[in-house]
């Protein structure tokens, strides 16, 4: 098998001239890749005591469900504004060009709960940041946050300062 990086696509000038797209598209269509991918994570929260994988919508999902189903953990969604059937908590955060609006139910964490946040690209933070304001307003605590790749110069890490947070694969830009 490969490195996991041999399996991403760098699309370069896309979406716009002098960015590096990083298709994660490119790992999930690759059986190998895949397996590959969630055992990376995996690995990085085999050791950590927790109660629930937490995965925003969409790409968290992918990720974040088989490692729960694998470590028999409970899996909550996080999902954009309106999606959610039952009573929800919502958190706003910032965009590059406006603002988004996350929500999960509000009984999906309980008080004392200990939580993992699992998502695939870790750009700016804002929407782990707002994920974290949820959960610990629900009197849960994030002890880990993984993310499968990241890209460091738009410094998300400075918005989860003071949190467990591991990338499987670091880009140095954009």
């Amino acid at each position: 098998m490969k490195p996991i990086e041999e399996y991403v696509i760098s699309i370069p000038d896309f979406p716009e001239e002098g960015i590096i797209f990083r298709d994660v598209t490119s790992i999930l269509e690759d059986a190998e890749g895949l397996h590959l991918a969630i055992d990376l994570i995996q690995e990085k929260v085999k050791d950590i005591d927790f109660d629930a994988v937490i995965g925003p919508e969409s790409r968290g999902f992918i990720f974040g469900m088989p490692i729960a189903y694998n470590l028999g953990k409970a899996f909550v969604p996080v999902r954009k504004k309106g999606k959610l059937p039952r009573k929800t908590i919502g958190e706003r955060y910032d965009l590059e060009y406006g603002s988004a609006e996350i929500e999960m139910h509000e009984t999906s964490i309980k008080p004392g709960q200990k939580v993992v946040i699992i998502d695939d690209l870790m750009a700016t933070g804002g929407t782990i940041e707002a994920i974290i304001k949820m959960v610990e307003r629900l009197g849960g605590k994030v002890v880990k946050i993984v993310f499968l790749m990241e890209l460091m110069g738009l410094k998300g890490r400075e918005k989860l300062e003071g949190y467990d947070v591991e990338s499987v694969i670091s880009y140095p830009g954009k």
